[in-house]
């Protein structure tokens, strides 16, 4: 069985940037035919289902209903890069922010480009603050942006990483709700380090916590680290917990 686990890590391994490929060529395709974000949004998400299914994770969503309607800043937890693939297939349109180095990757990055993902200059303040700005009014067209406020892949099993300010700044100033999600098992799928997917199970669940919404909007750029409190305070607690 050890042997059968290894063989499928390694194929949905392998398969990724096969996905990544033919996937991205799609998204550039679509754009300039059709210039339909939903078809984007379908084939983004396709990437998140196919890799999820292929390592033989499952995912289990708590309180999915709170997510509201038109556009919010998703906050999640950051222990493994598998988080991405369970936030792709767990909610339709997400965009994230990425490190600016993978918008030089040939294909993906125009796919990126064109599926309006933030590029994210972490040693660049200026330039950060910058692509916020530019962000904010297509969360009035109902953009959903996730980014880590622990500004990377951080795991300790007893408390999360410290946040950044950055990310309470982008959703003040552009009066969006935060919407603070916890994921439980991704790190186990994807330990930071390693290469295979899911490679010591056959069959692994992540459980996402969707918290409930907090809104911005009694908030003023100033009272950023309350806010910033008030969210790690609300994630470190479901962090703590074990999964239901």
């Amino acid at each position: 069985m050890r042997l059968l686990i290894w063989i499928r890590s390694l194929i949905a391994t392998l398969l990724m940037p096969v996905f990544v490929l033919f996937l991205g060529m799609l998204v550039v395709i679509s754009y300039y035919i059709f210039r339909r974000r939903s078809i984007e949004n379908y084939i983004i998400r396709l990437w998140g289902v196919w890799v999820c299914w292929f390592s033989g994770v499952e995912l289990k969503l708590h309180n999915q209903e709170v997510l509201p309607e038109g556009g919010y800043l998703l906050l999640f937890n950051h222990a493994s890069f598998f988080d991405i693939f369970a936030l792709v297939d767990a909610v339709n349109g997400l965009r994230f922010g990425a490190k600016a180095e993978l918008f030089k990757i040939p294909i993906f990055a125009q796919a990126m480009t064109i599926a309006g993902t933030l590029p994210i200059a972490r040693d660049n303040r200026q330039e950060v603050i910058r692509v916020y700005d530019e962000a904010k009014k297509r969360f009035a067209k109902g953009a959903k942006f996730a980014l880590s406020p622990e500004g990377g892949r951080f795991y300790n099993p007893e408390k999360l990483s410290p946040f950044k300010s950055g990310p309470f700044i982008f959703a003040i100033s552009s009066g969006v709700p935060i919407v603070p999600v916890v994921i439980h098992g991704a790190y186990e799928v994807l330990p930071k380090g390693e290469f295979l997917f899911n490679s010591r199970k056959w069959k692994s669940t992540i459980h996402i916590h969707f918290l409930n919404p907090i809104e911005t909007s009694s908030y003023g750029i100033e009272q950023r680290h309350q806010l910033m409190m008030e969210t790690y305070d609300k994630m470190n607690a479901v962090w703590q917990q074990k999964p239901d």
